[in-house]
Formats: C-alpha cells, sequence, structure tokens
C-alpha cells in the first residue's frame, strides 16, 4: 500500500476533494442498491477536530451525492445544546432521524432485561420525536436483538405497539475499529498521514459488501436493497466520500435510506438465539445451510486487528 506523504490538516477537503455533484446519483443499470444508514451522533471534538466540522464534512459529503441517510441516535450522546444543533442539522438537510436507544446497552448481555431496555428505548423518542423527519425506526445497539426468545419476541411486539420498524443492517462492517487506531495515531502523531486508513477503509468496506451481496443472493435466491451500517466519526468525516466511490465503482447505486427499507426483505424477522447481527446474516443463520460462510459476531475489531497491525495502522 503506497503512501502519500502529506501534512494532516484539518484544513484539508480529505475525501469530499474528489467529489462531483451528482456523482453517485446518476443511474447505473443493473446496480445493486445500497444506502447508508449511520449511528451514534455526537459533537465531541475527535483528534482535535471540532464535532461541528466532523458533522458538516459528513453533511456535505452525503449533499454531494444527492442522497437521503437514516441517522439513528443514542440519546445520551446528543442530550445537551450542541448534540441538539447537530440533530436539527440533520433533520433539516431531509435524512431519517431514528431511535438507538438512549444508553446504547447490549441487549444481548444477560445484565439487560427487558424493561430496563424498553424503558431505555422509549426514553430516546422525547428528543428525537419533534424533528421533522423523525422515522419510527429502531436499531438495536451493537446489532443485538435479544439473547433469549422471551427477550426477542417481547421486544419486538413492543416496537410493533409503537409503530417502529427495525433498521436492520444488510452490510455489516467495522468502521469503528479503524476509526479508533486512526484517532489513536493522531493523538500521538497529530502530523500523521492518514491516507493509509483510507486505503484499509475502502478496501475492508469493498470486502464487506461483496460478502453481504452475495450471502444475500445465495439465502434469498435474488438481490435485495442494502443497507449499510457506518458511524458518525472522525473516519467518515475525511473518507465516507472516498468509501462510497469505491461502492460505485464496485457495481453499486447509492439510494436514499427511505427507499432501501421499502425492500420486504426489511419485515423478516429471523427466529435465531442469540437474534441479532446482519439481516442477512440472520437470514443465512435461520437456514442453518450457511454455517461454514459464517462466523459469530459477524463483524469485530478483533477480525481486523491482525491485518492492521502488520500494516502498521
Amino acid at each position: 500500500m503506497t503512501l502519500s506523504r502529506r501534512t494532516f490538516l484539518w484544513t484539508t477537503t480529505a475525501g469530499l476533494v474528489a467529489l462531483k455533484p451528482g456523482s453517485f446519483a446518476k443511474e447505473h443499470t443493473g446496480a445493486t442498491e445500497i444506502a447508508i444508514t449511520m449511528d451514534d451522533p455526537k459533537p465531541d471534538t475527535l483528534a482535535g477536530m471540532p464535532g461541528s466540522e466532523i458533522n458538516r464534512r459528513i453533511l456535505s459529503t452525503l449533499a454531494t451525492a444527492r442522497v437521503q441517510a437514516a441517522l439513528f441516535v443514542t440519546g445520551m450522546r446528543i442530550d445537551n445544546g450542541a448534540g441538539k444543533a447537530l440533530i436539527h442539522d440533520w433533520d433539516a438537510a431531509g435524512h431519517e432521524i431514528c431511535n438507538h436507544t438512549y444508553s446504547h446497552q447490549s441487549y444481548n448481555s444477560p445484565q439487560v432485561g427487558y424493561e430496563n431496555f424498553a424503558g431505555d428505548f422509549l426514553k430516546d423518542e422525547p428528543l428525537i420525536h419533534e424533528s421533522r423527519h423523525f422515522t419510527r425506526r429502531f436499531r438495536f445497539p451493537f446489532l443485538k436483538e435479544g439473547d433469549t426468545p422471551e427477550k426477542r419476541d417481547r421486544f419486538r411486539a413492543l416496537l410493533r405497539e409503537h409503530g417502529y420498524g427495525i433498521g436492520h443492517v444488510t452490510v455489516d462492517a467495522s468502521d469503528w475499529y479503524i476509526d479508533a487506531r486512526m484517532r489513536k495515531r493522531l493523538e500521538k502523531e497529530p502530523n500523521a498521514d492518514t491516507t493509509s486508513y483510507r486505503d484499509y477503509y475502502a478496501a475492508h468496506m469493498r470486502d464487506r459488501g461483496r460478502y453481504y451481496r452475495q450471502l444475500a443472493q445465495d439465502v434469498l435466491g435474488h438481490d435485495i436493497r442494502h443497507t449499510v451500517l457506518v458511524h458518525h466519526n472522525l473516519l467518515n468525516a475525511l473518507y465516507l466520500g472516498d468509501m462510497m466511490r469505491t461502492f460505485r465503482e464496485d457495481g453499486w447505486n447509492w439510494v436514499d435510506a427511505s427507499h432501501a427499507f421499502r425492500d420486504p426483505v426489511f419485515k423478516r424477522e429471523p427466529k435465531i438465539v442469540p437474534a441479532g447481527e446482519s439481516l442477512v446474516w440472520a437470514l443465512a443463520k435461520e437456514s442453518r445451510r450457511f454455517e461454514d460462510q459464517l462466523r459469530y459476531p459477524g463483524e469485530d475489531g478483533e477480525y481486523e486487528k491482525a491485518k492492521m497491525d502488520a500494516l502498521g495502522l
């Protein structure tokens, strides 16, 4: 992997420089459709970049691509003036504003019971329900949907009672882990060149996209509209545009999240325990036909550690 030597400056446009208006939005005959879904927005300064700048860059990339994302909001991260302003900016740009619980607890933890998790889900809604683009779509933290059939089924019933659908991921990945390692480098070396992290991110996402696209075709016998999970972080402030370009070059077409979630596959409720992971992974697990293609959890930073260590990242 060849690195270009440049000073790491916040004044660069990083992943936005090569984008052209509408470059992702034009028709791409035969392309698999995919939408951006983004978790855990926060106004925090990360490795020296102000949260307002991180947010501006991410929204700018999406605006350039002319796509509307689904933003899954963890209440405790935005329960302040700066956080509310951040959500306002996403709402004003027309993106879906969705529920991701208040405290971001794993529902698969034996210590997190139904009553506690249900209360945390309900606590999040008042922070976002006044948004014009508030959407009754819920995403489980860590994509964990319950470690027992009772917990799984009770919470699914609660979602139906409140008019929510599940904001499933089909293409899961570990952008959060790449981001954490990049920020750790920058904390030690503020002027470090980060293009190697960009390249690793693009290659990782291309690989995960191909895997889940093929798995979906194998399990269901046809293509589906996909949703990719990424996070509101420094990595995507810098390189979301590069990741999106990589997908397009690999035969994908970026679409609005509202369009992707209309695919009938998102109404499926795999009856597996522990429940969760990528919806495609869960459907493959439920079928019992793809055990040799599945690992648990579906994605985790530990799968990337040795590769990034070897590259010195």
